[in-house]
């Protein structure tokens, strides 16, 4: 039993310094190697198990106080009960080194695969903040070259707005030039209106005058 008990030991404190001691691919096995003794029937295994050795830590603690109470009312105990008081001491101190060693990788493997988690999320967290960077980045790029695009139309409109301002300009001095003009043809017009009338007044004149000059001739 006490033999047993020390292979034990030995194999959970190897167990133990594996997981707290990365050494190349070892803690992937031992953790792969846990998650396999979890799954299924594993965990109600171990349970029983552990419940076995806490009944029997439990009995070789009353042995020990049985001897010692022996012994104190002998006054002194017997070799045979010594022999058994320090087996039986031997056996609850391995048993109990068992039992500790066995929760402490439990909580280890537990940790270290809630650590594992965390690390992968992290990894992920990471990557998708440097998607993000990176779509940032070509949003800014987009962004500059927006405004310059934005700038070089504004500079256009702004150049269309001189260019219409300048054809209002000459459109509105057209537009004088044409009432000049018309001003001018409308008063030519008068004028030769007027000079048709003065001489058609002429030639009345005229023939009233040749009518006289040939009343007195007659």
């Amino acid at each position: 039993m006490i033999q047993l008990l020390f292979l034990v030991l030995f194999g959970e404190g190897v167990v133990a310094f594996l997981l707290m001691v990365k050494i190349g691919p070892l803690r992937e096995l031992v953790m792969k190697s846990l998650d396999q003794v979890k799954m299924g029937k594993g965990p109600a295994t171990i349970k029983t198990v552990a419940a076995t050795m806490s009944v029997i830590l439990l009995s070789n603690f009353f042995s020990i106080v049985k001897i010692q109470n022996k012994g104190a009312k002998l006054g002194t105990m017997t070799p045979m009960d010594q022999v058994l008081w320090r087996t039986h001491l031997l056996e609850a101190s391995l048993m109990g080194f068992c039992l500790f060693l066995g929760f402490l990788i439990d909580r280890m493997h537990h940790y270290l695969r809630k650590y594992i988690g965390l690390r992968e999320t992290i990894g992920a967290s990471k990557e998708e903040v440097e998607r993000l960077n990176k779509e940032k980045l070509q949003l800014k790029e987009k962004e500059e070259k927006a405004t310059k695009e934005l700038k070089l139309m504004q500079k256009e409109m702004s150049s269309l707005k001189d260019n219409l301002k300048k054809l209002k300009l000459e459109s509105e001095e057209k537009d004088k030039r044409v009432e000049t003009a018309e001003a001018h043809v409308a008063s030519l017009q008068k004028q030769s209106a007027d000079l048709l009338l003065e001489y058609d007044r002429l030639l009345e004149d005229n023939q009233n005058l040749q009518s006289q000059a040939l009343g007195h001739r007659t």
